[in-house]
């Protein structure tokens, strides 16, 4: 019987509690209501008269053509220039342009009357979006008008870390795009070394092939030569006869009368362009002078005459030393002759 007692008992206190709780959970939410529009709501409105209506994140000003400046600033008092610091917080133009924006409005007004809470407040509340606003700048490499912002930063809050976190940015644009230029101009370079190269490769072979094209016609005119001279009676000798004086001494003559020319290239040599004359693009030329021995091969090789002068003489001497003849003939007998052959060095 106690027991059934004391449990009737709690389910009455426990349905008793749920509408006092209900009650109470009501009235804190009006108390809750009620300060937001009595107490709080009011004091916010204030506060973002005073500041200039300043917005809780920064948002990109519509694209059209720039404010016109308020005329005659120097001579503006303290509530015009702080409704012009106003109109410019409202269109986010914290920094720029130049001479019409919310930092040099302020500034000016702390400038007339030094400790003005108002600007004071404004400009410690708004450095955050006009940091933003600067480093947006920063990013778009406009360095001049970034430094621009940065000194404008500076001059409201010194010692604002931020400005070191700016300047380090616009530092490291600022190597960046020298970066970027030098690497344009070194490749702009190379493409031109690369092209001035081929050039000078494909004359090369140009001058090659037209020699030996030169070399191989007059290696076809001797052989030609030598063919006839094969074909032809070898000297006509005197008739066989009875040996008299006479038939002797003629047939003496004919012995002695034998082929007479001149020298014949058979085989050129191509002369190797000095590095140094390659490097530094210069072309020139080199008179070499040398005798033909009978055996058809070049002695004496030496420099008469350069442009420039000691430039291009051991290549051209080199070139001339592997040259190789048909020897000059007289009587025909091969014998020595002398030459003299101008060589030049283009690029």
């Amino acid at each position: 019987m106690d027991t059934r007692y004391l449990l009737d008992t709690r389910r009455r206190a426990r349905g008793a509690a749920k509408p006092l709780v209900v009650a109470v959970i009501v009235v804190l939410a009006v108390l809750v209501i009620g300060a937001w529009f009595l107490i709080i709501k009011p004091h916010q409105e204030m506060m973002a008269e005073d500041a200039g209506g300043r917005p809780s994140a920064l948002i990109a000003p519509s694209p059209g053509a720039a404010p016109t400046p308020p005329a005659n600033v120097a001579s503006m008092d303290v509530n015009q220039l702080l409704d012009e610091a106003r109109r410019a917080i409202n269109e986010q133009r914290y920094l720029a342009p130049a001479g019409n924006n919310a930092f040099e409005f302020y500034l000016r007004v702390l400038a007339k009357q030094p400790g003005n809470q108002v600007a004071a407040d404004a400009l410690r509340e708004t450095f955050p979006y006009a940091a933003t606003s600067a480093e947006q700048v920063i990013n778009a490499r406009d360095f001049n008008e970034s430094q621009r912002q940065i000194d404008l930063l500076a001059k409201a809050d010194p010692a604002n870390f931020t400005l070191t976190i700016l300047r380090s940015k616009l530092d490291a644009q600022r190597k960046l795009q020298d970066k970027q230029e030098q690497q344009a101009i070194d490749q702009q370079k190379a493409q031109q070394l690369a092209a001035q190269r081929a050039a000078t490769e494909k004359a090369e072979a140009d001058k090659l092939a037209e020699q030996q094209k030169v070399q191989a016609a007059e290696t076809a005119q001797l052989r030609t030569r030598q063919a006839s001279a094969a074909t032809q009676p070898a000297q006509q000798q005197a008739i066989v006869a009875a040996p008299t004086a006479a038939g002797q001494s003629e047939r003496a003559a004919a012995g002695a009368i034998g082929k007479t020319s001149e020298a014949v290239l058979v085989k050129g040599a191509e002369p190797v362009y000095p590095q140094s004359a390659l490097r530094a693009h210069q072309a020139g030329w080199a008179v070499v002078a040398f005798t033909i021995d009978p055996n058809g091969r070049t002695s004496d090789v030496h420099v008469t005459n350069s442009q420039p002068r000691h430039v291009f003489d051991r290549a051209a001497i080199d070139a001339v030393t592997r040259y190789r003849f048909t020897p000059a003939m007289k009587n025909g007998e091969p014998v020595a002759s002398t030459r003299e052959q101008r060589i030049e060095f283009n690029l």
